[in-house]
């Protein structure tokens, strides 16, 4: 992007004796020096301002630019649809391809997604996965996440596996008719977008992902339903996310009890460590007096 060029300003005032010079740098507007110079006397006196940055606005908003990028994103996975480049599946009609048929079944989620639950006889090659490095590019980034929702939601730092598409190519020739699924249907619509320009011609994505599917749609395995791969952190624990609801409005109240009580059991734990920390705050300011 072109920088932001100011030029350097010379401002005399004759009246008051007052000489101001104001000097710009690439991307930033300098107050440099203010010196005041009597006619009537030989004596200067100079006083010296400390400088003044002011960053000009000359990047895009990162936020805004995010919104553009998958608003184009969204464009062209319409297109892929529209033009039947890329095949759309219910959950349902999926089960049936991979049960009746033996078609098999690509499942592009995290390991924390997958590890939960996954659908009997489907390959595991994941297009974003969990980024578990400790450098200094990634550490900035985990923060931004937890503090962006990331404690919410329990969704961990993801970060594009570089990989993907020879792992795939490993595992299904590209005329294979491939079924692509995902916990929402986000990811594995833009790994059906890189399969495509990739070479293969016989996509299936499936529309909505596992949140979607019921529990007679698909055979799974692993430790949690489907549904419940993609919940996390605080509100999960809370049963305040949409499945769990869902799921409550079926149990009935023994199940919603469970989270009353953790609930309440929050509120009590918050109530204790704020009165710790007054009785702490108390003890310190008596040591200070003594």
């Amino acid at each position: 992007m072109e920088a932001l060029s100011l030029p350097t300003i010379s401002v005399t005032n004759s009246n008051s004796n007052t000489y101001i010079s104001l000097s710009a740098a690439t991307n930033y507007a300098s107050l440099s020096s203010l010196q005041h110079r009597p006619s009537s006397s030989t004596k200067h006196f100079t006083m010296k301002k400390s400088v003044v940055l002011v960053k000009a606005e000359n990047e895009e908003d990162f936020e805004l630019k995010q919104v553009r990028d998958m608003a184009a994103a969204r464009k062209r996975w319409e297109a892929l649809l529209r033009d039947e480049k890329i095949k759309v599946l219910t959950p349902r009609e999926a089960g049936y391809a991979v049960q009746l048929s033996n078609k098999p079944l690509l499942d592009v989620r995290p390991s924390n997604e997958h590890n939960k639950a996954w659908v009997k006889g489907s390959t595991w090659i994941p297009i974003f996965n969990v980024d578990d490095g400790l450098d200094v590019g990634t550490i900035p980034r985990k923060i931004t996440n937890f503090a962006m929702g990331g404690w919410w939601s329990g969704m961990p730092t993801l970060s594009f596996d570089n990989l993907f598409l020879p792992k795939v190519a490993e595992k299904f020739p590209k005329d294979a008719e491939l079924i692509v699924a995902c916990q929402k249907g986000l990811r594995s619509l833009a790994a059906c977008e890189l399969l495509y320009n990739a070479g293969y011609t016989n996509l299936f994505w499936v529309q909505g992902g596992f949140d979607a599917a019921e529990e007679e749609d698909l055979v799974v395995e692993g430790s949690a339903p489907l549904k419940f791969a993609g919940i996390g952190g605080v509100s999960e624990f809370l049963g305040w996310t949409d499945q769990q609801r869902a799921a409550a409005a079926k149990e009935g109240w023994g199940y919603r009890l469970v989270f009353s009580a953790r609930l309440i059991g929050v509120f009590f734990v918050a109530d204790a460590l704020f009165i710790g920390a007054q009785q702490i705050g108390r003890y310190l300011q008596e040591i200070r007096t003594h």
